[in-house]
């Protein structure tokens, strides 16, 4: 599960909310230990998501670096590497 949040640092074009959103929920489910909340839990996990969102967003907006900002296509096909080569 949590193999799927992508370092959103350094990227160009910047990580958007919607990717920053994704990584929270991921983040989330992760923690609660389910991909479907109850109806009972729904608001909390809801509040969770929300709040790791927010500090994840107010994390990567403070984070200064020396290095160029990292290409997204280049990232993408460095990720795609392991798999082709797993697979033969």
């Amino acid at each position: 599960m949590c193999r799927s949040i992508k370092r959103l640092a350094n990227l160009d074009p910047p990580a958007s909310d919607a990717e920053i959103r994704e990584a929270a929920v991921q983040f989330v489910r992760k923690l609660s230990g389910t991909t479907g909340p109850s109806r009972a839990n729904q608001a909390a996990v809801n509040r969770a998501v929300d709040e790791v969102a927010a500090a994840a967003s107010r994390l990567i907006g403070a984070l200064t670096t020396s290095a160029p900002p990292r290409n997204r296509e280049e990232e993408a096909r460095k990720a795609r590497e392991p798999v082709r080569a797993r697979s033969g």
